[in-house]
């Protein structure tokens, strides 16, 4: 287990606000039950008091922050209407902010900052929001784990022992010890997901290049108006309606590629009411084993839906084959990330995927193909990918939302092992590959789906378990409702015991 919490953390004055929802706090801030000022105040007190032993906000900008708060004080004194307006709210390291580094926990960058905010942050700052700080990542944002040279080690606030998950993993345990009440994350293997799951928060996946990734992107490469293969930025918060309510925001395309020409209009959820969801459960891979406290948690769900009177399924013949789905996400994600590493290490992986047989063999075996693929090869299975995509919409002709694992265990202890292909996590005390977690993720990111990371209960040692609800492609706001309906219905994040 990890440390205790209690007995090392400096005091803070407890508030109402710490744990309430963007939405709650927009709605006393426009009531003048609070002001931003006093709401900022708050949460950089509890930065101050707790982050030392959690690591969530590797870059503090508090005297940027309570001009911010003044301002939107002085704009809701005018009568302003914005949708964040005097929000305290965090950013993922990985996000260009003007006077603030980006470095992706690379310390060769250590200098970098950049000159022109991403547009994420920039839509956020309009809209009103309060920028606390950016939140702690791994070396490169390629880790479930969220730890670095530069910053240190981010803890999970529910056992200090143990990862928030990665690589937004600052920005969920940002949230679940009240500093700030949104944050702004990046998935391309679970990134937003597996953070909320461990951490017991809410994320939301969007469809694939939905929302505009421009400026975040690696320190001192240009911050390119395209959107990377697989990857994906999106929300994370306390409570569901808080991420249909940034999805919004950042939803219309770029001006400076698709905006020109086009205007967005995401189709409205298909239903509000819990009873009219066709909902089909998950709760097995075949390729991976999924922890009994998951399972039990999922089932758990499943039988509270029905008896709510939700069309509930655990099989379909309209699921693609989730095994295959797994082994064609590990070649196209590796093909995607290998295109980043150092000359020295293509030509190794190079050298390894030569020696392989020509089928079968394990996901680490697809993971080095991947790494080696040539652009025939990409372009092959990129139509695999694509067939993959038709499966998945006649599967959402019959059902509504897909809920399975985000991934097979709650968190678990730290590993900064540096080969994370000799990592290994325990899985009802079997070990498994550490890079196999990657096929639950997979699910969604594969076929670009959206997927929303809600909480749904704990394990018997009090660690949060979650899962992700995929919906239809540009259907965002369909797993998104059914996320609400299940905050409603069963209830939602709750504070850790010892940060509360």
């Amino acid at each position: 287990m990890g440390r205790s919490n209690e007995k090392s953390r400096s005091p803070v004055s407890q508030s109402d606000w710490d744990f309430k929802t963007a939405t709650e706090l927009v709605a006393a801030l426009t009531a003048r039950r609070v002001s931003a000022l006093e709401l900022t105040k708050l949460a950089i007190a509890r930065i101050e008091a707790q982050d030392p032993l959690i690591g969530a906000i590797c870059v503090r900008d508090f005297d940027r922050a309570l001009d911010a708060a003044r301002a939107a004080d002085a704009a809701l004194q005018r009568g302003e209407c914005r949708p964040l307006l005097g929000v305290p709210t965090t950013i993922k390291e990985s996000f260009n902010m003007v006077g603030l580094p980006t470095t992706w926990g690379m310390p060769a960058f250590k200098d970098f900052s950049p000159t022109q905010d991403a547009v994420a942050v920039a839509r956020l700052k309009a809209a009103g929001a309060v920028v606390l700080g950016k939140t702690n990542v791994p070396f490169a944002l390629a880790d479930w784990q969220s730890y670095n040279a530069l910053y240190g080690t981010t803890n999970n606030p529910w056992d200090l022992g143990r990862t928030p998950g990665g690589s937004s993993g600052g920005s969920a345990a940002a949230l679940v010890a009240g500093f700030g009440a949104l944050s702004l994350g990046s998935d391309i293997g679970g990134s937003l997901r597996a953070p909320a799951h461990y951490c017991g928060i809410y994320a939301h996946k969007p469809t694939f290049a939905l929302l505009s990734s421009r400026g975040h992107t690696p320190p001192a490469l240009p911050a390119l108006p395209l959107e990377r293969d697989l990857a994906v930025i999106g929300p994370m918060a306390r409570g569901a309606a808080d991420l249909a309510l940034v999805l919004d925001l950042l939803a219309d395309p770029d001006e400076e590629t698709l905006g020109r020409a086009y205007r967005l209009a995401l189709p409205p959820a298909r239903h509000q009411e819990l009873e009219r969801f066709r909902v089909l459960i998950l709760d097995k891979h075949p390729l991976l084993p999924t922890a009994a406290s998951v399972s039990t948690a999922i089932n758990a769900l499943a039988d509270r839906l029905a008896k709510a009177g939700v069309n509930v399924a655990r099989k379909s013949p309209q699921l693609p084959d989730l095994a295959d789905s797994a082994r064609l996400y590990m070649r196209l994600l590796f093909a995607f990330l290998a295109a980043f590493w150092p000359p020295e290490s293509y030509t190794q992986m190079q050298r390894e995927a030569a020696a392989l047989p020509l089928t079968g063999g394990s996901l680490q075996d697809e993971r080095t193909r991947g790494a080696a693929l040539s652009h025939r090869d990409w372009v092959l299975a990129d139509g695999a990918r694509g067939r993959l995509r038709q499966q998945w919409q006649q599967l959402f002709g019959v059902f509504d939302v897909v809920v399975c694992p985000v991934m097979p265990t709650p968190a678990y202890p730290h590993d900064h092992s540096p080969d994370q292909r000799q990592r290994h996590i325990m899985v009802d005390g079997s070990p498994i590959a550490y890079m196999d977690q990657l096929v639950w993720p997979g699910v969604a990111t594969l076929p670009g789906l959206p997927a929303t990371a809600v909480p749904i209960d704990r394990s018997a040692d009090g660690l949060p378990i979650g899962v992700q609800i995929v919906g239809p492609a540009f259907e965002d706001h369909t797993p998104i409702a059914f996320a609400k309906l299940l905050e409603r219905e069963f209830g939602g994040f709750v504070p850790p015991p010892t940060f509360a």
